[in-house]
C-alpha cells in the first residue's frame, strides 16, 4: 500500500465540504495500473456532482474528478501494454482529485511526447465531448455552419478546432467581452457573439444567408430557445450541458433552480417533423461503460491531430478550492488545471 492525498466529499451537497485527507491505496489489481497524478482537469460535471445536481454522482462519500495526466508507477497482473514510467492521460468515473489512483489499463492513453501533463489533463473529456457531439451526433459535414456556445471554454476551443478540420464556418458565443479577441485572433473563430439581450439579432446578423445546421448547446434558457428558432430545417441541436443552472456559491440556490426549471424552454416532439429539426442530448459519463466505443471515438479524435488544449489557468494542489471558485465564475479562458506534482 502507498499513502496518497485525495480531496473527498463526505456526501454531495456543498463544495465547502470538500476536504483534503490522506488515505491508503492498495496495489493495482489484475488489469489495473497505478498512476502518480501530475495534473487534474476541472469540469463542470465536477461542480454539479459536488452540489448533488448530477444524476451519476455516487451515493455517500466520493472523490470528484474525471480526468488527469501522470506517470505509471505500478502495473497489475495481466497488463502487458504499459510499463512503469510511461506518461499517460486518463479518464475516470470520479476519483480524479488524487495524488495517486488505480485504473483499468484501457482508461488511459499515451501522453504525446511534446505535451505537458497540464495539456494532457485538459484534453480527453473536452475532446471526447466535442468530437462525439459534432461528428457522431451532429453529423458534421464539410462547409457546415456551426454555433458553439461557451466558445472560450475547453469544449468550445476544441470544438472549433474540430470544425476547422471540416472547413466549417464557426460562430462562437461568450458571456464575457474580454474573451472575444482571444477567440478571433488565437482560435480563428469566424464570428464571436456576446450573449446579451440582443443575442437573437446578433446571431441572425452573423448567419446572414448561411443556414445554421448544427448547434453545440450548453447554456439553456432563452439562449437555447433563440438558437432553436434560428436553426435551419434539417439542423441538429446537441445538448451536453446547462450552464444557466450553475451556481457561483458552494451550495445550489434551489429557489432559483426551481424558477429556471419552470421557465425552461419546451420543445414539443410532435412538432419536430413539421419543423424538420433534431434535438439530441448526451452525457459523456456513459462512455465509461462502453470502452470499445470510447476507444473508437478516441481513434477518430486523435486522427485529426489537434493542437494540445489551451491551458488558461493552473493552480497548485493545495489551491483546489480557489481553482473551483474561479471555474464557477465563468471568467476563465481555456482549461482550468490543478497541478499535483512538478
Amino acid at each position: 500500500m502507498i499513502q496518497r492525498q485525495v480531496y473527498r466529499m463526505p456526501k454531495a451537497g456543498s463544495i465547502q465540504d470538500l476536504g483534503l485527507q490522506t488515505e491508503e491505496l492498495e496495489a493495482p489489481q489484475a488489469d489495473e495500473i497505478c498512476v502518480e497524478v501530475k495534473a487534474i482537469g476541472l469540469n463542470f460535471a465536477d461542480i454539479f456532482a459536488m452540489q448533488g445536481l448530477y444524476s451519476a454522482t455516487p451515493k455517500g462519500s466520493f472523490i470528484p474528478g474525471l480526468e488527469y495526466a501522470g506517470v505509471i508507477t505500478a502495473v497489475g497482473e495481466g497488463v502487458s501494454n504499459w510499463k512503469v514510467g510511461n506518461r499517460v492521460m486518463g479518464v475516470t468515473k470520479f476519483g480524479g482529485y488524487a495524488s495517486h489512483l488505480n485504473s483499468h489499463h484501457r482508461y488511459v492513453i499515451a501522453l504525446p511526447e511534446s505535451w505537458s501533463f497540464e495539456e494532457g489533463a485538459g484534453f480527453l473529456v473536452q475532446g471526447l465531448t466535442a468530437y462525439y457531439a459534432l461528428v457522431e451526433l451532429g453529423n458534421l459535414q464539410r462547409g457546415m455552419t456551426v454555433l458553439i456556445h461557451s466558445a472560450a471554454g475547453g469544449v468550445g476551443i476544441l470544438a472549433n478546432r474540430i470544425c476547422k478540420k471540416f472547413d466549417a464556418y464557426t460562430i462562437g458565443t461568450v458571456g464575457q467581452p474580454n474573451k472575444v479577441n482571444f477567440l478571433m485572433k488565437e482560435e480563428a473563430y469566424d464570428e464571436v457573439i456576446l450573449r446579451d439581450k440582443y443575442f437573437a439579432h446578433k446571431l441572425n446578423r452573423a448567419l446572414g444567408d448561411r443556414p445554421l445546421r448544427l448547434i453545440m448547446e450548453c447554456i439553456g434558457g432563452k439562449i437555447l430557445a433563440q438558437g432553436w428558432k434560428a436553426m435551419a430545417p434539417m439542423g441538429r441541436m446537441v445538448v451536453y450541458g446547462n450552464a444557466s443552472f450553475t451556481s457561483h456559491g458552494s451550495r445550489p440556490n434551489y429557489l432559483r433552480l426551481v424558477w429556471k426549471f419552470l421557465l425552461r424552454p419546451k420543445i414539443d416532439p410532435l412538432h419536430l417533423p413539421t419543423e424538420n429539426k433534431s434535438l439530441m442530448g448526451f452525457n459523456l459519463i456513459h462512455l465509461y461503460e462502453q470502452t470499445n466505443l470510447m476507444h473508437q471515438l478516441l481513434d477518430g479524435l486523435q486522427a485529426l491531430q489537434l493542437k494540445p488544449q489551451h491551458i488558461g489557468h493552473v493552480f497548485a494542489f493545495k489551491q483546489m478550492h480557489e481553482a473551483i471558485h474561479l471555474f464557477q465564475q465563468g471568467k476563465t479562458i481555456g482549461k482550468v488545471v490543478v497541478r499535483v506534482r512538478e
